[in-house]
């Protein structure tokens, strides 16, 4: 029996999105609410965009097995990261399916860098590329990729810190004109984890890329992905520290950091990511946030980690990625003699 509703409203400040929260405020009903209004969350979260803002859920913080039974109700699998090529220092210390990010030990993942100046002229925070980095999707090279990202405060910095940004990429599609939709139409993307050697810096550098066994190689996503729900196109492009700066970033275009190729990923960055299309979320404890990497681009934000801990759990979701992966086995299980971490010491 369902003792409290869940409550929906548009997200402040974005084009997309919607919040939702809990009409008798206790954290430990909400946990169950949420299972039990699993279909009309589902069905909110469809036509918001593929964002969703979870307000009141501090319970889940002493019970992270309920946070992977709430990520079961997106998708037909909860993503093992033991059986992924995760660092180790990133993995929950008991529950396989949960992906700590934090700058407290082990995990010690430092914040992206602080952007100069980091506030517009009027006072908002500066979210478009180049000036603010690390806009990607999670996990774009493996293929396929997986469907939706849940991302859960446990603890979080001051509200004027630490934020992630929110990009929707189907809008920002429909915005391009008719030259570039023409022009991008068919292409794809050469996405790799950024500790192998094919960044911007490292080919600058002449760094080696690292010989890398077959279930760590780069990935070709399309630059235009088709939802397999709403059957909408949206643009599918990623940072420069998770695209393949040695083969691309772009299949066929001029590679390299200074090629026809990286200049039209800039570009579509640049665009992705204008104020207009995207929403930044301030964390409070508690709060989860529901993303979908089929549609949205995402980006962490500056945070003074000196002075202050970040503490976030994730957990993402798979099983339908679209007809584009149809058939494809999963990219990333290692043939056998490797272990998925196989090279990964320094990732």
């Amino acid at each position: 029996m369902i003792s409290s509703e869940p409550t929906f409203r548009p997200l402040d400040g974005a084009s997309f999105g919607v919040e939702m929260t809990f009409d008798d405020g206790t954290s430990a009903t909400a946990l169950d609410t949420f299972i039990a209004a699993a279909d009309e969350i589902r069905a909110r979260f469809k036509t918001a965009g593929g964002l969703m803002v979870v307000k009141g859920l501090t319970a889940l913080e002493k019970a992270p097995e309920r946070f992977v039974q709430i990520s079961e109700t997106f998708g037909s699998e909860v993503e093992n990261y033991h059986e992924t090529p995760t660092a180790t220092r990133f993995r929950h210390n008991t529950i396989p399916q949960v992906l700590i990010l934090s700058n407290l030990p082990p995990c010690n993942h430092p914040p992206p860098p602080c952007p100069e100046p980091r506030l517009t002229d009027s006072g908002g925070l500066v979210v478009q590329f180049p000036q603010q980095q690390n806009w990607h999707t999670d996990q774009s090279f493996r293929r396929p990729p997986p469907d939706i990202t849940l991302l859960y405060g446990v603890t979080t910095p001051p509200r004027d810190q630490g934020q992630t940004l929110y990009a929707d990429c189907t809008a920002a599609y429909a915005a391009l004109d008719r030259k570039t939709r023409a022009r991008i139409q068919g292409l794809q993307g050469i996405h790799v984890a950024g500790w192998t050697g094919r960044t911007p810096d490292d080919v600058r550098q002449g760094v080696t890329p690292l010989d890398l066994p077959p279930h760590q190689a780069p990935q070709r996503h399309p630059l235009v992905r088709f939802h397999p729900d709403s059957g909408k196109p949206a643009l599918y492009v990623c940072e420069e520290r998770q695209m393949d700066f040695v083969a691309g970033p772009i299949e066929g275009l001029g590679a390299g950091p200074d090629g026809e190729g990286a200049t039209l990923l800039r570009a579509l960055l640049r665009h992705a990511t204008r104020p207009e299309f995207t929403y930044v979320h301030e964390w409070s404890p508690g709060d989860l946030v529901i993303g979908d990497n089929r549609c949205l681009l995402h980006a962490a934000t500056w945070y003074d980690a000196e002075r202050h801990a970040r503490l976030m759990w994730r957990t993402t979701v798979m099983g339908n990625p679209g007809e584009e992966y149809s058939g494809d086995t999963k990219s990333w299980i290692p043939p056998a003699g490797f272990e998925p971490t196989h090279g990964m010491e320094k990732a």
